[in-house]
């Protein structure tokens, strides 16, 4: 009996230097547990809205700005409804902190750095 493949979804996150960093360091495999004052993980769904972060925001707070994409199984991630941040592709996954180390298990394949802005 054939094995049937896993269904992944695609997801981005608009990063800095500092948590690119500990990515880096976990061999491009799994995001660093969160901050006390970060109480959510917020991977978006679509690359447009992750450039948008990574270019305003994170460049002028960090000098530069990265967007990463990576893969995690569909099935998995039907445990977090998408939510709405604002305009109609403004969309993202709530990942409360406490479940980071679950949902980096269930990340296929690596988180690979797609754009860099800087000013």
């Amino acid at each position: 009996m054939a094995v049937q493949p896993t269904a992944l979804t695609t997801l981005w996150r608009p990063t800095g230097p500092q948590e690119l960093e500990l990515v880096r360091r976990s061999g491009w495999r799994e995001w660093p547990p969160r901050l006390p004052e970060q109480p959510i993980f917020y991977p978006v769904l679509n690359e447009e809205y992750a450039i948008k972060i990574a270019r305003d925001w994170n460049v002028p707070h960090s000098g530069v700005g990265y967007v990463t994409r990576f893969q995690v199984e569909s099935d998995f991630l039907a445990r977090y409804p998408v939510r709405q941040a604002g305009g109609r592709e403004i969309l993202e996954l709530w990942v409360p902190a406490e479940e980071l180390p679950e949902f980096n298990a269930h990340i296929v394949g690596t988180i690979d750095v797609v754009h860099e802005f800087r000013p």
